[in-house]
């Protein structure tokens, strides 16, 4: 693919992902085989000086910004470099990318039009844990939408996308929110211009919403300037409507009628927290992602209140009828013949021992020639006061073996197994190499350092391990690293940089 415009040296644009009014998502290609997304504001900075106010703002966010990463999170992607475009003077970051669809593609054909109330709920609890993780450092989102959440393939896990916003000054912020920004997840006091905490809390509420009721509270029905207004005009006054009577409309036709009944069981504390995120007031809200991710693990351990299967559907379900042919037992009595039972079965076991018993002492008493007598002063009169008098029992050590030999082979002519050739036993296997460069590194046993760039400086995971039958796979390598991939014995994979001087090269 052929060149948009170029962004910086060593990142090769391969083409837009997403274009919008607040920006376009590129996917980049950095030196070898390493796949990035870049985003790209729209507005240029011409000066790269402190004294230039859009610099100067663009640098403290993306200072900001870099906090998010400082301790790495399994929700938020990792931003890895931020710049501005050789051409045009664009201001940019790279983030990792995440191969697999966003929240607005899994609710299209040919998936359902809803999501499951435990995917829903796995969902929840892992964007919560994004947004705790990023308010924790001081980071709003600010753009929190369905298709800047995606579902990563290769993890299987949620994964919080896109910080164009966060990096924009207040007044790029509320310029691009007014006139591009995803209306339908924003929240009232965006209107204004304003973005808290308690913000992306509220764009949290109506994505938990989508993903139940099959639609946003507030749809946006074109693009135009009127409906853009209607909806924001809904968000700050019109109350939400009715979540489970949209998601009966949107239930799919193909679903049996179980399933349609138990995915209408929405619990009650969930819906309760969505109503929360939702409020118009951002003080009646949660007030960061921390409140709300503790209340989402405080609930979701409780018991599951539901609420009713037959106020959701409209369906009212007769009580079963008592049969007049049968009696009703209370369960306390109930419990009692049951053990009385279970009482009778281990006596009637125990009776049948003890009358066996007996007859063997029958048997044992029949038998002649038994005489009963106190051996003990015999034994002690029979032990002889010189050893040297008892003759020692010569065995035939030889003829012992022979018998021993010959018993065997029958025993495995029998079983079958004396043709069976015998399986060696295998030695584990030596320490995994990587090739790289036409040299062979082999890899420690301990802890392995996987950075995320190739720089000595750069945030890296330690994994400790014997790397026994472990897989390693060479992508590339420059400035002393080598990238690789890494699949232990449970097909769980890691990525990163390997530091050479960390290995030991072998011939």
């Amino acid at each position: 693919m052929s060149k948009v415009f170029t962004i910086t040296e060593g990142l090769e644009n391969m083409g837009a992902l997403r274009t919008g009014g607040q920006g376009s998502v590129y996917k980049g290609k950095r030196m070898g085989a390493i796949i990035t997304a870049v985003k790209i504001l729209p507005t240029p900075i011409h000066t790269e000086n402190t004294e230039d106010r859009s610099f100067r703002n663009f640098k403290n966010e993306v200072e900001k910004l870099k906090k998010v990463n400082e301790i790495p999170n399994p929700n938020v992607v990792k931003i890895l470099n931020s710049g501005l475009t050789e051409s045009g003077s664009f201001p940019f970051i790279e983030m990792q990318y995440i191969e697999g669809p966003d929240l607005e593609e899994l609710l299209k054909e040919p998936h359902a039009p809803i999501f499951t109330i435990r995917e829903t709920i796995k969902l929840a609890d892992q964007l919560a844990n994004a947004l705790a993780h990023c308010h924790r450092v001081g980071v709003k989102h600010g753009d929190i939408k369905s298709n800047n959440v995606k579902f990563n393939t290769d993890t299987g896990n949620y994964i919080l996308l896109d910080f164009g916003l966060a990096i924009m000054s207040d007044e790029q912020r509320r310029s691009s929110v007014r006139h591009a920004g995803a209306v339908e997840f924003m929240a009232p006091e965006q209107h204004d211009g304003e973005m808290f905490f308690q913000t992306d809390v509220y764009s949290y509420g109506v994505i938990l919403y989508e993903l139940l009721a099959g639609i946003v509270p507030f749809p946006l029905n074109n693009k135009g300037e009127t409906s853009r207004n209607q909806v924001m005009l809904a968000h700050m006054e019109k109350p939400v409507p009715d979540l489970l009577v949209q998601r009966r409309n949107h239930l799919p036709e193909n679903w049996p009628d179980t399933i349609k009944a138990r995915e209408m069981n929405v619990p009650s504390w969930l819906l309760r927290i969505i109503e929360k995120c939702l409020e118009k007031d951002p003080e009646k809200r949660f007030a960061n992602g921390q409140e709300l991710q503790e209340a989402f693990t405080h609930h979701s351990t409780e018991q599951i209140q539901a609420v009713p299967v037959a106020a959701a559907v409209q369906q009212v379900v007769p009580e079963p009828q008592a049969n007049p042919d049968t009696i009703a037992v209370a369960k306390p009595l109930f419990y009692v013949m049951v053990l009385c039972l279970v009482a009778l079965a281990m006596f009637a076991v125990y009776s049948a021992f003890l009358n066996n018993a007996d007859r063997k002492q029958i048997v044992y008493a029949d038998t002649p020639a038994v005489s009963h007598q106190d051996t003990t002063a015999v034994v002690e009169n029979n032990i002889p006061l010189d050893t040297t008098t008892i003759k020692p029992i010569i065995v035939d050590t030889a003829v012992q073996q022979t018998n021993v030999d010959s018993l065997q082979k029958e025993f495995e002519r029998q079983i079958g197994t004396a043709d069976k050739p015998v399986i060696p036993v295998q030695k584990p296997t030596a320490d995994p190499v990587v090739f790289s460069d036409g040299k062979k590194y082999q890899l420690p046993k301990g802890t392995l350092n996987f950075y995320e760039i190739p720089d000595a400086s750069a945030p890296k995971k330690s994994i400790f391990g014997l790397w026994t039958n472990a897989k390693f796979k060479q992508v590339d390598e420059q400035n002393g690293f080598i990238y690789v991939t890494h699949t232990n014995n449970d097909g769980e994979i890691t990525k990163g940089w390997l530091k050479i001087a960390d290995l030991k090269e072998v011939q």
